[in-house]
């Protein structure tokens, strides 16, 4: 049984607090990356190609959103104290933002307006109220144990997308050609194929999941008393940040890493937010089919995460992101040589028989490169982590993983746009996915001008 001790850690508020990572999870899982985005693509926009566009932008209008305020909002979580009334804040326009995906139904004028605006409102209110509960981290658990509370949500999260994406697609989810979901079932509570309804009520199941799992965050995890005004926390913040930014610049080991952290993260945001939608226009999948490639990824994804600590232990955190980089590099360019008969770009094949799953050569290389790729954004996100505790000072471990953070989003609206903009410029699904590849391999020429110290053994 796993040790939940957490250096002597109140056991009730510590749970409830990773809690949160587990309700939070299926906005991300459901809405943004496997269900409803291909929905959106495939069916509401007027073509696969525009509906990447759309959710491109939309994308990147809320990462900026968030790069803007959440160095602030992080300021200002520290400064003051109080967390849990900014995440209550916060809920009220995520729960709204995802009952209204409901809303965005085939044949509704203002269908793509409510899907976007929905879809944006939603993902800067809940990565806000994930700045402030990350927040209450400190005043958890004793300074050694962050790393294990870190890991223990993460965990749950990652648990929660799975269990999530098999309720939606066993019980909501049906394919149009035979009313019947993932498991053969008539979809629950009526939900109508023919209109897609099971691919929409994945809003309101994340309203109600999240409602329910992040209540025990509210009423089991101690908030700190507030300790300074806003305007004041706001102005010592944006100050603490300057200063932090002034001497990541003084060291070029870890600003070289920084940058890159920042190139090939942004990169990465953008093909997990595009991956179902370009499955969906490249090889016409539904959502029984990109839910099953989401819980394949997600089984990779935790045998990499197994393999990728004792490679990092044993060759080095820099080795294990360069080697991850590779295999996003060579992955990506081969997902996009695909389509429904078509391999490599040239190479023509035998569409897939109708209603059978993954019978198809493309399909089933779209699977096996999607699936390496899974195995590798796990140890590259760990490996960051433990390659900054190489290069950082031990004296400012805490201001420096602060700076990671803000690299991982401070531009995380830009691949997205990019990929907005020349989808939209060459009316092309794989044109607009190539440019994450160039994401990587910037951030791969500027890992290698890195040097990771080792520690000791």
């Amino acid at each position: 049984m796993a040790d939940l001790s957490f250096g002597g850690a109140d056991r009730r508020a510590v749970v409830s607090w990773a809690l949160f990572d587990w309700a939070a999870q299926p906005f991300f899982t459901l809405i943004t990356t496997f269900v409803f985005a291909p929905y959106f693509a495939s069916t509401l926009a007027a073509t696969p190609a525009e509906g990447q566009s759309l959710w491109g932008y939309a994308t990147a209008a809320a990462g900026l959103a968030i790069a803007v305020s959440a160095p602030i909002l992080g300021s200002v979580a520290d400064a003051t104290g109080r967390r849990k009334r900014w995440i209550l804040l916060c809920t009220l326009p995520f729960l709204i933002s995802c009952w209204a995906i409901w809303y965005a139904a085939p044949g509704n004028p203002n269908a793509i307006a409510i899907a976007l605006t929905a879809f944006a409102i939603g993902t800067l209110s809940i990565e806000i109220a994930t700045v402030f509960n990350n927040a209450m981290m400190p005043s958890l658990v004793p300074p050694a144990h962050i790393g294990r509370l870190s890991s223990f949500g993460w965990a749950l999260g990652y648990v929660s997308g799975l269990v999530t994406l098999v309720i939606a697609l066993g019980f909501f989810a049906a394919r149009p050609e035979t009313g019947l979901t993932l498991l053969n079932l008539v979809p629950v509570f009526g939900l109508d194929a023919a209109t897609q309804e099971g691919d929409r009520v994945v809003g309101p199941f994340s309203a109600l999941w999240f409602a329910v799992f992040a209540l025990p965050m509210f009423l089991f995890v101690p908030d700190v008393p507030q300790q300074a005004k806003i305007g004041q926390a706001v102005r010592t913040g944006l100050a603490n940040l300057l200063e932090s930014l002034a001497q990541a610049r003084r060291n070029r080991n870890i600003f070289l890493f920084l940058l890159a952290n920042m190139i090939f993260k942004d990169g990465l945001v953008a093909l997990f937010a595009f991956g179902g939608i370009y499955a969906a226009g490249q090889l016409g999948w539904g959502a029984i089919e990109i839910g099953t490639f989401g819980i394949i990824l997600t089984v990779t994804g935790t045998l990499g995460l197994i393999l990728g600590g004792p490679m990092d232990d044993r060759f080095g955190a820099r080795p294990v992101i360069l080697f991850a980089l590779i295999v996003l590099m060579i992955c990506g360019l081969g997902m996009i040589s695909v389509d429904r008969t078509t391999v490599l770009f040239v190479v023509k094949t035998a569409a897939a028989p109708e209603g059978a799953l993954f019978a198809s050569l493309p399909e089933q290389m779209f699977i096996a490169l999607g699936g390496l790729i899974g195995a590798v954004s796990g140890p590259l996100q760990a490996s960051c982590r433990s390659l900054l505790i190489r290069l950082a000072p031990a004296d400012r471990m805490t201001q420096y993983f602060g700076l990671l953070a803000l690299s991982g989003k401070v531009t995380s609206f830009l691949a997205p746009l990019t990929v907005g903009i020349v989808t939209s410029l060459t009316g092309s699904q794989p044109a607009g996915m190539s440019v994450i590849l160039i994401f990587f391999a910037a951030g791969f020429i500027l890992l290698t001008m890195v040097r990771e110290t080792r520690p000791e053994r």
